[in-house]
């Protein structure tokens, strides 16, 4: 059953389980259009942009991606800015190059290295033994929607007796559009919380993210406690929903198209083609914003200064200039790189990370269960715009002999 809802900005439904049809038509009509790919009708009148275009095909978004003389991302300051703080999202120029140096501390190679048997492999391989001898789990409530959560909070070294209290905050911080009043309430709690944790960091240095901000160092420079603690619960939506997103868009489309499942079932190594073919057929965050910051024009339309741009990844990573037969989910295309984590300054800094749980969440899945089906109970499919994901993901399987991996 498909789920309309009215675009007031278009003034046509946007189907929340199928975008894409309306992505394609209006890539077809030109690379920007005046209008919005977005759902402003709960949106109060006060917030709404009066002025707003829509980057469709693969060019108008990389452009503005790229463009940060034309177009800045400042918009964020009035949205997820409000409940998380001043963070790299919304900074620009020398602001963000500075800060963005040094919370990269936080994400070397090597901590990448190490993270990936001592915490990512034992978290996801501890989830699946809560399910593993039952036959059947929902993917979505019993794994992907929990172990980026148990992975986060591993990597900012808190101790395992807060992650109830600090899952259910994380959460409302991450619901901000659906109750705005929990979320300023969680992340004044995180801030209290996160304060804490980095005083007990400059008495006791730790090997973890914490600890890394806060002795991070360049020319002299070291992050504020604000931009600290706004930081990592700008983690929280980067780190958690994404992953959880776009771990279960490429798990459904995987048991919908049995023949690649199979096949990646058969040969692990292409799980990472199966993550990139994924997460550009569905991505996860289809839609981010960005302010002109001048006059100027993408493909021949004229954009105000002051306006308001949809940037529709999702629509760019389907556009047929681009990919060959691009609305079909194909792990055996040749590779065409995607746009989903963004392009230009504001490239993901989480994406090889994020890359790496995927991976390994797929690969321990595979070993430990064996003959997993996708069932059709509650009719599970991917939803949402712009956030898009499994509704559920019902499976039945069997336990293989395999054991985890120490």
């Amino acid at each position: 059953m498909q789920s309309p809802v009215r675009d007031t900005a278009m003034d046509e439904p946007i189907d929340l389980r199928d975008p894409y049809p309306m992505f394609a038509r209006r890539r077809r009509e030109g690379g920007v259009f005046r209008g919005s790919v977005m759902d402003w009708s709960k949106t109060p009148a006060s917030m709404t942009p009066q002025n707003v275009y829509a980057a469709v095909s693969f060019e108008a978004v990389n452009r503005v991606f790229r463009d940060g003389k034309a177009f800045n991302s400042a918009i964020y300051d009035s949205t997820i800015g409000l409940f998380i703080g001043p963070t790299i999202l919304a900074m620009e120029g020398k602001a963000h190059w500075a800060h963005r140096n040094l919370v990269s501390a936080a994400f070397k190679s090597r901590s990448l290295a190490r993270w990936e048997p001592e915490i990512v492999r034992p978290v996801v391989n501890s989830l699946i033994d809560e399910f593993v001898d039952i036959g059947e789990a929902d993917l979505v409530r019993d794994f992907t929607f929990e172990f980026p959560t148990r992975v986060i909070s591993k990597l900012l070294g808190l101790p395992d007796e807060d992650l109830p209290w600090f899952r259910k905050r994380a959460v409302a911080l991450i619901s901000y559009a659906v109750d705005y009043q929990r979320a300023f309430e969680a992340s004044a709690e995180l801030k209290d919380y996160f304060l804490a944790l980095i005083d007990q960091r400059r008495s006791a240095p730790t090997e973890d993210i914490i600890g890394d901000l806060v002795s991070a160092e360049i020319d002299g420079e070291r992050l504020t406690d604000e931009a600290i603690f706004s930081f990592l619960r700008l983690l929280l939506p980067a780190g958690l929903e994404t992953t959880y997103r776009s771990s279960g868009n490429l798990l459904y489309l995987l048991l919908t198209h049995r023949d690649q499942f199979d096949a990646v079932t058969a040969d692990h190594d292409l799980i990472g083609s199966a993550i990139e073919e994924a997460l550009r057929f569905e991505t996860p965050l289809t839609t981010v914003q960005r302010f002109a910051r001048e006059d100027t024009e993408i493909d021949g339309v004229p954009i105000e200064a002051g306006s308001v741009i949809d940037v529709c990844i999702g629509s760019a990573n389907r556009d047929e200039r681009r990919w060959e037969r691009s609305e079909e989910f194909d792990i055996f295309r040749t590779r065409t790189p995607h746009i989903s984590f963004a392009a230009g300054e504001h490239t993901c800094m989480g994406l090889h990370l994020a890359r790496m749980e995927t991976r390994v969440a797929v690969e321990c899945l595979l070993t430990r269960l064996d003959d997993i089906r996708l069932t059709t109970d509650n009719d599970p499919h991917i939803h949402g715009q712009p956030f898009r994901s499994p509704t559920a993901l019902p499976v039945t399987f069997r336990p293989t002999s395999a054991q985890p991996a120490e």
